[in-house]
């Protein structure tokens, strides 16, 4: 069976797990085989992560001249500066969306997105560039995520909710549903807390914990 390069920009804990999550997809009917992790530290330049090697990013694109790119850095603005610097050098992004994901077909998907295992996605969602939705959240109607928005692992985003761009939602943190006419809004850069239960909009920039959800003092 044909195979897809992939390199994974990152050398973490959750490029490992992009990694795994790589090897259970396929795209346009290829096997993804991840090819190099990226790692902008000199000292961890060729050593094996999961006997996989790690490169720096113009030895990786050298090597891999048709590799695509995925990014796996959690953070939103980090990980927009890094896909800056690869599309610098030419590469070109996957999307690697886990095949046990429940989604419906009125579900569009932007460029480099990471959708992990045991994600619901429902209907009318609107996915940007560089989306990452961690293990085992639920997205409901209506939601729109902005590039490089992020949820972490477990979160639960109920109808008609707006995360801007490079908005981050902690693990096990609940949204309620906003309404077609006035959804709940959250903001370009926002951060919602781990567990937080967010009521109302969520201006950009600020970070809100707690039930409900408020700004942090």
């Amino acid at each position: 069976m044909a195979e897809l390069e992939l390199v994974v920009y990152g050398a973490g804990g959750f490029a490992r797990e992009v990694a795994w999550l790589a090897e259970s997809c396929r795209i346009d009917d290829r096997v993804v085989r991840v090819v190099a992790f990226v790692d902008d530290a000199p000292a961890r330049q060729g050593t094996l992560l999961n006997e996989i090697p790690v490169l720096g990013l113009e030895e990786a694109r050298r090597r891999h001249p048709e590799a695509l790119m995925v990014g796996a850095v959690g953070s939103p603005t980090v990980r927009e500066r890094l896909m800056g610097r690869a599309a610098e050098q030419g590469f070109e992004f996957a999307s690697l969306i886990h095949p046990d994901v429940h989604r419906s077909r009125w579900v569009e998907m932007g460029l480099g997105a990471v959708v992990c295992a045991g994600n619901i996605l429902t209907t009318n969602i609107t996915f940007g560039d560089h989306v990452q939705i961690n293990l085992d959240c639920t997205i409901g109607h209506d939601v729109v995520m902005g590039d490089f928005a992020t949820l972490a692992p477990g979160v639960h985003v109920s109808g008609c909710v707006h995360l801007g761009r490079g908005a981050y939602v902690g693990t096990g943190a609940v949204i309620i549903n906003g309404t077609l006419e006035e959804p709940i809004v959250i903001g370009e850069g926002a951060v919602v807390g781990a567990g937080a239960c967010v009521t109302r909009s969520v201006p950009a920039g600020v970070t809100v914990v707690g039930v409900p959800a408020r700004p942090r003092g």
